[in-house]
């Protein structure tokens, strides 16, 4: 099976294809920390090829949601070291997912009390967890200045530095799943007249800036970046993805990048068009708005050559030994949705491995 098979590039010898795809599970303490139930947790999913976090907002004006961890503090730093150490310990790899909210949030799910703003001040739809509990309804954002842009671009590069201070393999910008980048990106998020709206070249200025900003802090070959093409998470839409992330991806491919982690979808085949222009490692993500990835699935995309590594998500958070169980073709546990957004150990580290005892009862 090629999932199973070593992969190397530039940075990275990984003892498999089999990504453990970015997650949000809100569990940080008050400051944004991780708690120590996140360094169980990815500890025990080590043996995935590449780990990427969940996202980790780069600055507190961009979290995205009541208790979504951070990289911006020493705190920050030496709580992620903790889960970097631990994953290292068990023989894995793990990248930090750097994830800005842009217009996501309210005041009452941020530890600062700021208001959301992105590109333009156009509302997120979807109702965000709160720090007191419950979800709050949308607000209206507001609209980053240039200056603001400025700050967000050293932001990102500060967190980056963070990162690899705290240990992490490498960084994941996450342009994907309507967030900020990818608010910039889309056609009903940027209704910007200046340098950064209107035309490709301009939706693609902030998002490019980001890259350029983390890859000087830390190296291009520790630097990756996710998109979703098309992908109409949270009411983002983009009427013709073809034309930009075609553009986007030639821009990005010459930047010679760590790899790229592409999200395919079922209106735009993101796959199949943008692989021949990036000539770099590409991470496929199959699963995103359908039934969750399974290793046939996978298996095939590997062989098609139109990936080098898949990335899971369901799959990994109900079995941490999901590289044994496809190795072994054994069953996959189901997801309890309780405790799925929780703020404790219940639906998050208490999945267990799979036992040759329950082997032996099938």
């Amino acid at each position: 099976m090629q999932l199973l098979t070593p992969y190397r590039n530039h940075e990275l010898a990984l003892p498999n294809r089999i990504v453990m795809s970015p997650m949000t599970r809100l569990r940080s303490l008050p400051d944004g920390s991780p708690t120590a139930d996140v360094v169980d947790y990815y500890a025990k999913r080590a043996a995935a090829g590449l780990i990427v976090t969940e996202g980790i907002w780069p600055h507190s004006t961009g979290q995205s949601e009541a208790w979504t961890p951070g990289l911006q503090t020493e705190a920050h730093v030496g709580a992620w070291r903790r889960v970097t150490t631990a994953v290292h310990a068990n023989g894995g790899r793990i990248f930090a997912q750097l994830m800005h909210g842009g217009r996501k949030n309210h005041p009452l799910g941020r530890i600062d009390g700021s208001w959301p703003a992105g590109p333009s001040a156009v509302i997120d739809p979807d109702r965000v967890h709160l720090i007191e509990g419950g979800k709050a309804d949308p607000i209206t954002p507001g609209a980053l200045s240039r200056d603001d842009i400025t700050a967000i671009i050293g932001q990102y590069a500060a967190a980056a530095r963070n990162a690899v201070a705290a240990g992490f393999d490498g960084v994941e910008i996450h342009g994907a799943n309507s967030y900020l980048l990818h608010q910039f990106l889309a056609d009903n998020t940027n209704l910007r007249t200046d340098e950064y709206g209107g035309s490709i070249d301009n939706r693609m200025r902030a998002p490019l800036a980001i890259v350029d900003a983390v890859a000087e802090a830390i190296g291009s070959r520790r630097t990756a970046v996710r998109l979703s093409p098309g992908n109409p998470q949270f009411d983002i839409r983009e009427d013709d993805p073809a034309p930009l992330y075609r553009k986007l991806v030639d821009e990005l491919d010459r930047r010679e990048l760590a790899y790229l982690h592409l999200t395919d979808n079922d209106d735009y085949p993101a796959l199949e068009d943008l692989r021949p222009r990036w000539r770099g490692t590409l991470i496929a993500n199959i699963g995103e708005n359908r039934e969750p990835t399974a290793a046939e699935g996978a298996e095939a995309v590997l062989r098609d050559g139109i990936a080098d590594l898949v990335s899971f998500g369901r799959a990994f958070i109900a079995n941490p030994d999901l590289v044994e169980r496809i190795s072994r073709n054994l069953p996959l546990a189901p997801v309890r949705e309780e405790g799925l957004y929780g703020r404790d150990a219940k639906g998050y580290t208490d999945y267990p491995a799979w036992s040759d005892s329950e082997l032996s009862r099938l």
